[in-house]
């Protein structure tokens, strides 16, 4: 869940103070780092899924305030829209059951959604683009209510100088577009997987979770039309890339600019070093909560994201946030997609030798370029087979090696199985949520609300994609 701001509106005081309060929690920072000072428990999983209110005829319904007031649930909350919402998991232990209870906990949050969302004759999608979403729908009069949404659209603008933003995505088809607002960021919806992890092993898992990205996004690539165009396997990448993207700086959203070599706190120190403050909400806060370090980190869209978090004793922790992964196509499928990330992560990041001093940086940014566009038929650069298919590498290489993860983790035989025979038939046959849509589309001729009603009936069958029927 993001951090929410009191404050629609900065002045030049707001962004002195608020530099000022960043420069002396990212100081405070290095120093925990230095000092080892971050929890060493055992690895947990957590994960935020985004997801559409829809009328029956699969148009955006703008109505998540009335929806999440008459749900009253903690772990449902409003995004940037009005017409999308967010779930969250509590947090679980990678062990024996845990993965297992993150699709339990799951499947009873998005039951309850969907039980809610008909009392007001409504739909919930997951889903990586709505293929009914319409430029049209993406104004200032849709967006959420809260401060922090609204204060992002005013300071994105005021970096870029008031020019509007372009989308201009080469794909199938080409769009090209031009809106006046961040509001096409609500267009693409996600499924970002949480991974805690001890401070000894946080470099290696970041930097696998970096060349994990390729083949994750591939597997589980849900987001093939946008605004009627057919464009990439996976959509939501250039799309959210483009619709943040700012004038002769750093891009906010972006695969990073390189491998962490000693410690995450390169990320933080690179925060403040190249992203000007985007968010000057100052707070009185303890220095020690890290309240301005996290709200600025928060404004970096990092693929792979390092993040600062709590316990309820106070103890600090370090996350590794995966947000290649795209909303859907079903509750299985999404904890699948999670139990491939984790296990593929866990194994690379264990081996004997370090993968990223086999697979440059430069090579891991190139192949999840590839994969976001083409998909398992993406060609990739791997380790000791130079060139070779995404689909090829999966199979051979990648899927038995995140199911040795997930038993390396001590995940239960029958979960991981369960689990990994879901992304391994899925690969085999090829049948994405991206090859589904466009499959069912070319046979019957399909528009968008039609494609929508069909996808929707099936993700409310509860059966995996790959054995969705045409």
């Amino acid at each position: 869940m993001g951090q929410d701001v009191s404050n629609k509106h900065f002045s030049g005081q707001d962004f002195k103070a608020f530099s000022q309060r960043l420069a002396e929690e990212t100081s405070l920072l290095e120093s925990w780092f230095k000092e080892h000072a971050f929890e060493h428990g055992q690895p947990t999983a957590g994960f935020e899924l985004e997801a559409w209110l829809c009328t029956h005829d699969g148009l955006p319904a703008a109505e998540n305030e009335a929806f999440l007031d008459a749900l009253n649930n903690p772990l449902v909350v409003a995004e940037l829209a009005r017409f999308n919402i967010e779930l969250n998991g509590t947090p679980q232990i990678l062990k024996q059951q845990g993965l297992n209870q993150l699709e339990k906990e799951l499947a009873t949050t998005w039951n309850s959604c969907q039980r809610q969302a008909r009392t007001m004759d409504l739909d919930v999608i997951m889903i990586g683009h709505l293929p009914t979403v319409c430029p049209d729908d993406l104004t200032l009069a849709n967006m959420s209510q809260l401060a922090r949404f609204q204060a992002l659209n005013e300071q994105v603008l005021r970096l870029r100088h008031g020019s509007p933003l372009t989308l201009n995505i080469q794909g199938r088809e080409h769009l090209r577009t031009a809106h006046c607002d961040v509001m096409p960021e609500a267009a693409a919806t996600s499924f970002q997987i949480h991974l805690q992890v001890r401070q000894g092993q946080a470099v290696r898992h970041y930097n696998a979770a970096l060349i994990a990205a390729a083949p994750l996004l591939a597997a589980s690539a849900n987001s093939p039309f946008l605004f009627n165009r057919d464009l990439w396997d996976e959509t939501r990448i250039p799309l959210f890339e483009q619709a943040i993207a700012m004038h002769d700086m750093p891009q906010r959203v972006t695969f990073g600019s390189g491998y962490v070599q000693h410690s995450l706190f390169e990320c933080f120190q690179e925060n403040l070093r190249d992203y000007p403050v985007l968010l000057p909400a100052c707070t009185s806060s303890r220095q020690d909560r890290l309240y301005h370090v996290r709200l600025h980190n928060g404004t970096v869209w990092r693929w792979v994201r390092p993040l600062i978090g709590f316990d309820s004793h106070g103890c600090p922790h370090l996350r590794i946030e995966q947000r290649v992964v795209p909303a859907g196509p079903t509750v299985i499928d999404a904890i699948a997609n999670a139990a491939f990330y984790y296990g593929l992560s866990e194994h690379l990041a264990n081996l004997d030798h370090a993968v990223e001093n086999e697979l440059s940086f430069r090579d891991a940014e190139s192949n999840f370029y590839a994969a976001a566009r083409c998909g398992l038929d993406a060609r990739i650069v791997w380790p000791g087979d130079n060139r070779l298919s995404l689909r090829q590498a999966l199979l051979e290489s990648l899927i038995p090696s995140a199911r040795q993860g997930l038993s390396d983790l001590g995940i239960d035989p029958r979960d991981s199985q369960r689990y990994m025979d879901i992304i391994e038939e899925r690969v085999r046959s090829g049948r994405t949520g991206s090859w589904w849509q466009r499959a069912y589309r070319q046979r019957h001729n399909a528009d968008m609300q039609q494609l929508l009603c069909a996808y929707r009936q099936r993700q409310q069958s509860g059966h995996a994609v790959h054995c969705w029927p045409l």
